[in-house]
């Protein structure tokens, strides 16, 4: 998609009908995050629960423990990928076979990322000149999220930010209540 200049659609998700819902909507890529403080186990659970939605999407699990062992128990579970941060667990996970999302927090990190086997790299608050800078330096896509802009090859939405269900929520928690209800 990159070569092609097609941008690339990631929605953070964490069970199989959402996973099913962004899958038949064509999303390109569901990421199941441990932003939600799960447990590695409770990952995997989750990661098989949105595999068993999303028969097409492109799979990613955050692998907060980085070890080959732990990277295969996701794969297993349904996962076309991992993310992890660091160009050491990188450079172990691909010398392992296994595709890589690799997290960066500057430009300067996304070559050595490469270099290291990633497959995809998440430019996490990157900025409009550090995102433009780290699309430049390498041939892998590079997603973003937090400050991400069109110099990306691709956005990462969680799935309740994407509907703006807080935004909802918000509202329901700040609303007055009416005479009559």
């Amino acid at each position: 998609m990159k070569r092609e200049r097609r941008k690339i659609a990631c929605v953070v998700a964490w069970d199989e009908g959402t996973a099913r819902v962004l899958d038949d909507a064509g999303v390109d890529m569901i990421s199941v995050g441990d932003s939600g403080a799960a447990s590695f186990d409770e990952l995997v659970v989750f990661c098989t629960a949105v595999r068993r939605g999303a028969a097409r999407a492109l799979l990613s699990c955050d692998l907060p423990e980085p070890s080959v062992e732990n990277a295969r128990r996701l794969v297993a579970a349904g996962a076309d990928t991992v993310k992890v941060e660091g160009v050491e667990h990188v450079r172990r996970l691909a010398a392992a076979g296994i595709a890589v999302f690799a997290q960066i927090a500057s430009a300067d990190e996304a070559r050595a990322m490469e270099d290291a086997g990633a497959a995809l790299i998440d430019f996490r608050h990157s900025g409009r000149e550090a995102g433009a800078e780290a699309v430049a330096a390498v041939s892998i896509p590079v997603l973003g999220g937090l400050g991400g802009g069109p110099w990306l090859d691709g956005r990462v939405r969680a799935v309740y930010k994407l509907l703006d269900v807080t935004g909802y929520l918000d509202d329901v928690r700040n609303a007055q209540p009416v005479v009559g209800d």
